[in-house]
């Protein structure tokens, strides 16, 4: 892993710029094949995942088996099963009978297979991508060149923070930064969390547990209408299929544009267990007395000021049409993440693909270039390949397909059919 840098003369078959799960998950699958030759470079000095959002007892809403190799190779050395048997926790594992992996250890097991791979470059930040003599030259900051005959694009989604914070003042911040800022928090007369997804509730249930220790006031406002269960039934869970990634993606844009808006409970969702223990707990503080807290609904942020050390947060409630305000000392802002094209990518505009909404037009292969095999996108695709593309259990089938593209032949199988259901005509 801390081997230098090949000489710019060298040609790679292709380049993966970030390492997130998913193309960590590459560099895993592609290791071991010789026909292969592939180097993935990172901003960042080692790997890490959401180290934010590591609260105790957070999991995985996917099983283990959704992990960076065993659903494309489940032989393969960098399988989870294969962690938890050199970790010496294999037999603990499986006497828990709990298939979903602590947050905390998922991370922990990408660090230990970042930690085996050769193929891996940390400390590496990719400064602009060019194309010259028919093959990419990835430019680092360090005036290193990496060139390669094709791109896998891995560098995931950032923080997503709502047009009303613009240019805001004071200390909020987003879910993101959580386990770093809670003590700030917690030492602040009152706080307000936005945001109804996964991580606003297990940030709710976190500070509603020791709300009583320090005595702040505790809002939680969405713009849902509820808070909303992940739907996470089998015959649901078939959407994460070939068969529904073919369905999808042939649809006309503009149908595929609702269906993603439509499809927030299907990825977006709160674990069903952890909206009860939500309401078990607020029911537990109460027998004691009043609890200072507030849920509230259908409350879009509109709008927020900073002054004195006091956020003022323009609310409206949709459904009643009424607005009204909220104050608070403490903010974060659960508002989930959004893909930002990278800046490096500038120099080879024209060789990309876009859609009429000026996202990347990603091909059934994850493709985005114009050639159709040259540059593939990892993530950031719901509106081209639906649920599955954030999906941690569609990442080995996503890559052993790139794979595929990247060879020319079937290295690992890509299943065609899963499903028991017909979703087209």
């Amino acid at each position: 892993m801390t081997a230098l840098p090949e000489p710019a003369t060298k040609t790679y078959d292709f380049v993966g710029i970030g390492l997130g799960p998913f193309n960590l998950g590459l560099a895993c699958l592609t290791e071991p094949i010789a026909e292969l030759d592939g180097v993935f470079l990172d901003s960042k000095p080692a790997f890490e995942w959401h180290a934010g959002m590591f609260l105790d007892g957070a999991h995985l809403q996917t099983p283990f088996m959704s992990d960076l190799v065993t659903l494309a190779d489940p032989t393969s050395p960098y399988s989870f099963l294969n962690y938890l048997k050199e970790k010496g926790r294999l037999y603990p594992f499986y006497i828990r009978e709990n298939f979903y992996p602590l947050r905390v250890e998922y991370d922990d097991y990408c660090r230990w297979a970042a930690d085996k791979l050769t193929n891996v470059r940390f400390g590496t930040t990719v400064s602009e991508v060019t194309y010259e003599d028919g093959v990419y030259v990835v430019h680092t900051e360090a005036g290193d060149e990496f060139r390669a005959r094709h791109l896998v694009l891995g560098t995931g989604t950032p923080p997503y923070l709502p047009e009303a914070v613009a240019g805001l003042g004071g200390d909020f911040i987003h879910n993101s930064r959580y386990v770093q800022h809670k003590a700030e928090l917690q030492a602040k007369e009152s706080i307000t969390l936005v945001g109804s997804g996964q991580s606003a509730a297990e940030i709710y249930y976190d500070l509603l547990s020791e709300i009583d220790v320090h005595g702040y006031e505790l809002n939680w406002v969405t713009r849902s209408p509820r808070f909303f269960p992940l739907e996470y039934t089998k015959l649901t869970l078939e959407m994460t299929s070939p068969e529904y990634i073919d369905y999808f993606h042939a649809l006309p844009e503009h149908t595929r544009y609702r269906l993603t808006a439509e499809q927030k409970g299907l990825f977006k969702g709160i674990d069903g267990d952890l909206v009860n223990d939500i309401f078990d707990l607020l029911y537990q503080k109460k027998v004691g007395g009043a609890v200072p807290t507030r849920l509230l609904t259908n409350s879009a942020l509109n709008s927020a000021t900073y002054r004195d050390g006091v956020y003022e947060l323009g609310l409206r409630q949709e459904e009643q049409e009424k607005d009204y305000s909220l104050r608070s000392q403490g903010l974060i802002l659960a508002t989930g993440y959004k893909y930002a094209e990278p800046e490096f990518l500038k120099p080879v505009h024209e060789r990309l693909r876009y859609d009429a909404q000026g996202n990347f037009d990603i091909a059934r292969n994850y493709s985005i270039d114009t050639t159709g095999r040259g540059v593939f996108l990892q993530n950031a695709g719901v509106h081209a390949h639906s649920i599955t593309s954030p999906d941690l259990g569609m990442g080995a089938y996503r890559n052993s397909y790139i794979i595929r593209e990247l060879l020319g032949t079937e290295y690992y199988p890509v299943e065609q059919t899963i499903a028991f259901q017909e979703f087209a005509v």
